[in-house]
């Protein structure tokens, strides 16, 4: 078995816990890191886009450089660098940090949030991502410094794509056509976000594991009425966001109080009677006894404190 071979078989043995992501999609992940190609994962925020491409790097103990695309307002500089002047030495170029991540063989270059670049920052990308190019020009000039993109680096994008996601922008055709493999990370079910709560929180109360399940619950029903054509709801609540409502109920917090702070607020409340928090309120009710003291209702109809 060559090293290609090896490293492969190793890789997909070692798929971290705590990672949701299929076997296959995975294996897509390890393959084009072993490979240096480029790879885009797509999907809605907190599915586990992000994580992923730091979880490879460490179970391929490769060097890992993250750089968020969609905060990047002077992409010359980010990308590039800048100059400064010094009255004894005179005008100095200064390298970026992504000159330093793709001039480190066999790295990892996370490109965050694709989406939300602009288009000056494609622009530059362009080139290193390039299979036929992997170089940087860093000026604009003829007789300007070409940096090649060393042996082994492997490029990462994370895109969010949908309707919801208002600041992203359609990529470009050239830049989409630079990753032709795409990962579509998707919203867990029930059973892996229960599978999810047992890896951050493995002690916990008979009655914490209960309203983790009825928060595991919720989030199907709310993802399953996100997938009809003719939904009701613009979203899916977030693995993230998960996450952090089973920590308040580590933390002692009551189902409704989590639903009140967490999930109500994640939706909008803007059209009355047909607002999606009004039709979310609907869904969460069924989870609760009809003789409760306080169910939930109708979040437009509670008294302002």
């Amino acid at each position: 078995m060559d090293t290609f071979d090896t490293m492969l078989s190793l890789g997909i043995k070692n798929k971290p816990d705590g990672l949701i992501i299929s076997d296959l999609k995975w294996k897509y992940l390890v393959r084009c890191v072993l490979r240096g190609e480029n790879i885009m994962m797509i999907g809605p925020s907190g599915c586990g886009k992000t994580l992923s491409a730091k979880k490879v790097a460490e179970v391929l103990n490769r060097p890992f450089f993250k750089f968020n695309v969609g905060s990047t307002q002077d992409a010359r500089a980010t990308l590039i660098g800048n100059t400064t002047y010094d009255k004894t030495i005179g005008t100095v170029f200064h390298k970026s940090q992504f000159v330093k991540a793709i001039t480190t063989p066999n790295s990892i270059v996370l490109l965050d949030e694709l989406t939300r670049g602009t288009h000056d920052c494609w622009n530059i990308l362009m080139s290193p991502l390039d299979p036929t190019q992997r170089d940087l020009r860093l000026d604009e000039g003829s007789n300007g410094e070409v940096i090649n993109v060393a042996d082994g680096v492997c490029f990462i994008a994370t895109a969010n794509i949908g309707n919801e996601y208002t600041a992203t922008k359609v990529l470009d055709k050239a830049i989409s056509g630079r990753f032709p493999i795409k990962i579509e990370m998707e919203s867990l079910d029930s059973d892996q976000l229960l599978d999810l709560f047992e890896v951050f929180f493995p002690t916990k109360t008979h009655h914490q594991l209960s309203v983790m399940r009825k928060l595991c619950d919720i989030s199907e029903d709310i993802r399953l009425e996100c997938k009809n054509e003719d939904s009701n709801l613009s979203t899916a609540l977030s693995s993230r966001s998960l996450v952090k409502m089973a920590e308040l109920v580590m933390d002692g917090f009551t189902l409704e109080e989590i639903i009140e702070v967490s999930i109500f607020t994640e939706y909008p409340d803007d059209v009355g009677a047909d607002s999606e928090r009004t039709f979310v309120s609907q869904i969460v009710q069924k989870y609760f006894p009809v003789d409760v003291a306080n169910p939930i209702v109708d979040p437009r109809k509670k008294k302002k404190s």
